[in-house]
């Protein structure tokens, strides 16, 4: 993240503009010439990155542009799926609500997940230093059945591994690329019945190799966000021991939505990792003013050191409104800026001596 205390960034997606949703109707439904497609595209990824380098985002993004509903843009990519309905089509849109793909030979990935393509026109575009994000191999197969007698025999894992390769192919194109910051997201560890060792497994083997490159990389792992609503239990306790062996620099945890609870589980993390801590909260339409921000942050600090930290919203902001997104980055900068200053009350917390409080302090001190 740089060289800034308590840097900011963001998870992933930004807040689609009101047109681009009328284009990508217009898109997926092949009405849109190549041309078409491309100016819409470069312009919402314009649009999302001049919002988080106006908000003083320290780590931005390309808002995820380019992709539909985190994941669902992914399988007209792959090979040996057959598209089903959906399960429900009325009513409420939910996770029963996404079309499904039925496996029906060995899933393939002859072109890429195109994650490269999106680097190399969002990297000209921002001034502000830029994560590339990723969807898990096992997120990935959250929409994909499988059934005795496929090309899995019924086994998600088997599939999830075949994904996992797909994925380390794409890390390693975009460390080719000149990419230094890259993030996994894991919404499926809460939601997908398993064994949390086995999910660490297919990470690790999707970004093998990655960090010896020089690369950073982080996993975020939330309790899904379709239509601003949570899937999975949201706990991380019973899975931070399995996360300490994720091949990660950074865990990125959602805290905001969950009342600030399982702050404690950050000192175990910090021992061994850098944290992403989600302190605003994009499944709401309330607005956290900047002191509550601030406040939010301080108590993050009561379990970890400022220089392990970067302030986060909770997940990506695809399925809120534009304007709702901008307020809630500008609210969470102006927050981090006010502790950086170190203008209201102090932070209590125990780094071990008094000399380290002071060393911490005088550089929370020169922060603008």
């Amino acid at each position: 993240p740089g060289p800034t205390l308590l840097p900011t960034s963001v998870i992933g997606s930004h807040a689609l503009p009101s047109w681009v949703w009328t284009a990508m109707e217009a898109i997926r439904a092949g009405t849109y010439g190549p041309t078409d497609v491309r100016e819409t595209l470069d312009d919402a990824v314009n649009a999302a990155i001049r919002d988080q380098e106006r908000a003083g985002i320290d780590v931005i993004t390309d808002g995820e542009m380019r992709r539909w509903y985190f994941v669902q843009g992914f399988y007209d990519l792959f090979t040996g799926l057959e598209k089903l309905e959906p399960l429900r089509t009325q009513g409420v849109y939910g996770y029963d609500s996404p079309p499904r793909y039925r496996v029906i030979d060995h899933v393939t990935c002859p072109d890429g997940l195109g994650i490269t393509g999106e680097w190399a026109y969002a990297r000209h575009q921002a001034d502000h230093p830029l994560k590339v994000t990723c969807p898990g191999p096992l997120t990935l197969t959250i929409h994909m059945q499988v059934r005795k007698g496929d090309a899995y025999d019924g086994d998600r894992v088997a599939l999830a591994h075949e994904i996992a390769d797909v994925v380390n192919r794409e890390l390693h194109a975009l460390v080719d690329a000149g990419v230094t910051c890259i993030q996994l997201d894991e919404p499926s560890y809460s939601i997908i019945p398993g064994e949390i060792g086995e999910w660490i497994g297919l990470y690790n083997r999707a970004v093998r190799g990655v960090r010896a490159r020089g690369t950073r990389v982080g996993l975020h792992v939330c309790f899904g966000n379709l239509g601003s609503r949570p899937r999975g239990k949201r706990r991380y306790a019973w899975m931070v021991p399995a996360l300490m062996e994720a091949d990660c620099d950074e865990l990125v945890l959602e805290f905001a939505n969950r009342e600030m609870i399982e702050l404690e589980v950050l000192t175990e993390v910090a021992q061994a990792k850098d944290v992403g801590v989600g302190l605003v909260d994009v499944k709401s339409f309330w607005v956290e003013p900047a002191e509550e921000v601030a406040d939010s942050v301080r108590a993050v600090l009561r379990h970890v050191s400022p220089e392990k930290v970067t302030v986060v919203p909770d997940c990506g902001f695809f399925q809120v409104p534009r304007w709702l997104a901008v307020q809630k980055l500008r609210r969470m900068v102006e927050g981090v800026r006010i502790v950086r200053r170190g203008t209201k009350g102090r932070i209590e917390i125990d780094f071990g001596s008094e000399h380290e409080l002071i060393r911490i302090f005088d550089q929370l001190a020169g922060e603008d």
